[in-house]
């Protein structure tokens, strides 16, 4: 039986001691000091687990560039694949919690297709300085790197990105980023949803979030359903491929579904027995992808 999302965040956070701690105080805080529970919240929503250093010190393949860019009060770092300097450029990006090794099964199959993989790794994330993110941060991201390497001569031919990245993914590219090809892996259709999976897993009140989602919208100056397929989807130009996981349990084979209706002639993928992650090394999935940003 495939287990839910809410049963598979639950189970994660609730293993850390620290974590239930925390909700323990955010409870006691909703009732004494609710704006500090709103605070809290909204903060350990931003933190993306698991923890950064985790994967911080993981050593990386040889021959890669890599660089670190100052971006926002954080920073973001770039893996650069060292073959077909000239040649145009499939940029890759990882999902929330999740890191640049991640996406080296895929930047290696497009390698052999004469593209130059270039791995972003977003604010709090790995290498990358900071504690705390965002999705609209992972857009400007995207757009930030893209714009650079624009700048430096490079043209963008693939844009991959996986989960939450690929939900910032197709924002950016809605917003008229200069790529050819989009590729979205198990894209989340809507972040509300996880505003609301947040407050279920922290036993949080409604009140709680949508206070916290309120205050998260004001700070970017976006509203969370700009981000959505609907709002999304039409105003996306490049051919697209969305890849999905029919048991996925962090996002829903129907959100994938979601943006295949929503962009026109996109095509959708959908595997079986991959779950969430491992669509990001299968073979069949990885040389799907390689051949569609050829």
């Amino acid at each position: 039986m495939t287990r839910t999302t809410l049963e598979v965040t639950s189970d994660y956070y609730q293993a850390s001691p620290g974590i239930r701690l925390f909700r323990l105080a955010l409870g006691a805080s909703e009732k004494l000091w609710p704006a500090l529970a709103v605070r809290a919240a909204a903060r350990l929503f931003g933190t993306p687990l698991p923890p950064k250093w985790l994967n911080r010190r993981v050593s990386w393949e040889p021959g890669w560039r890599i660089e670190r860019w100052p971006f926002e009060d954080a920073e973001v770092t770039v893996y650069s694949m060292p073959v077909a300097p000239h040649g145009p450029v499939a940029l890759l990006v990882h999902g929330w919690g999740g890191h640049a090794r991640q996406m080296l099964p895929l930047a290696e199959s497009l390698a052999q297709q004469g593209l130059r993989p270039v791995i972003v790794e977003m604010p709090a994330h790995g290498r990358s300085a900071g504690s705390v993110s965002n999705l609209p941060q992972f857009a400007r991201a995207i757009e930030y790197v893209a714009g650079r390497l624009q700048q430096e001569g490079h043209v963008l031919r693939l844009l991959a990105a996986h989960s939450l990245g690929a939900n910032a993914a197709a924002f950016a590219a809605s917003r008229g980023l200069p790529v050819e090809r989009l590729v979205l892996l198990a894209p989340p259709a809507s972040p509300r949803e996880y505003t609301r999976l947040f407050a279920r897993v922290f036993g949080l009140s409604e009140s709680t979030r949508l206070a916290m989602q309120k205050r998260f919208e004001a700070r970017e100056g976006i509203l969370m359903p700009q981000f959505e397929p609907a709002a999304v989807g039409s105003r996306i130009r490049v051919p697209t491929l969305v890849v999905h996981d029919r048991a996925d349990s962090i996002n829903r084979y129907e959100d994938g579904q979601a943006f295949a209706h929503a962009i026109r002639g996109a095509q959708l993928l959908g595997t079986e027995g991959l779950g969430h992650r491992k669509i990001l090394k299968d073979p069949h999935v990885v040389g799907k992808v390689a051949l569609f940003g050829r």
